[in-house]
């Protein structure tokens, strides 16, 4: 589905974007590209995001650690 979905908004803002750069292209290729650009726009976000979940996953243990760490300090540790 959202490969079908790429290819639809990417259609239309190849048209779009050809037409705002004034580049004198006909339909099928401002499709294509904007076709192309999308489906290659999607998947490297796709693939940034996924990266980017699993670190920001990496910090987020190692703050909750790091604040877990310091309450145990703080209130629990005998002096």
């Amino acid at each position: 589905m959202n490969v079908i979905l790429l290819i639809i908004i990417g259609a239309g803002a190849g048209f779009l974007a050809t037409r705002m750069m004034k580049i004198e292209a006909g339909i099928v290729p401002s499709v294509g590209i904007g076709i192309a650009g999308a489906l290659v726009g999607g998947l490297v976000l796709q693939v940034l995001l996924r990266v980017m979940g699993a670190l920001a996953g990496f910090v987020g243990a190692i703050l909750g650690a790091l604040v877990l760490i310091w309450i145990w300090q703080t209130y629990f540790q005998k002096r």
